[in-house]
């Protein structure tokens, strides 16, 4: 299946034409936030096992530090800290 923009007219007529992009737009900068959304699987993609787990089940699955490091079979502490390290390393990434 052929990707086509967010930005490709899907309608044309001599005074008007709409975007794909208009079609799914609200009042919310929406390409903004996929934009945002793309970066932000791109960087989780590039984490280590552990480290994306760790993401996954604080920040997807909401489990607390504890739950996480029952889960992994490492200290409350632990966990702490590698999410500190995460956050750390996706911010420098991100900015």
């Amino acid at each position: 299946m052929p990707v086509n923009s967010i930005e490709e007219n899907i309608y044309n007529n001599d005074e008007n034409s709409i975007s794909i992009l208009d079609t799914l737009t609200t009042n919310k900068d929406e390409a903004n936030l996929i934009t945002n959304k793309i970066a932000l699987n791109t960087a989780i993609d590039k984490l280590e096992c552990r480290d994306k787990e760790v993401i996954l089940l604080r920040y997807y699955k909401d489990k607390t530090q504890s739950d996480v490091a029952k889960i992994l079979g490492i200290s409350q502490v632990q966990v702490s800290r590698i999410e500190k390290k995460i956050l750390n390393q996706m911010k420098e990434e991100l900015a």
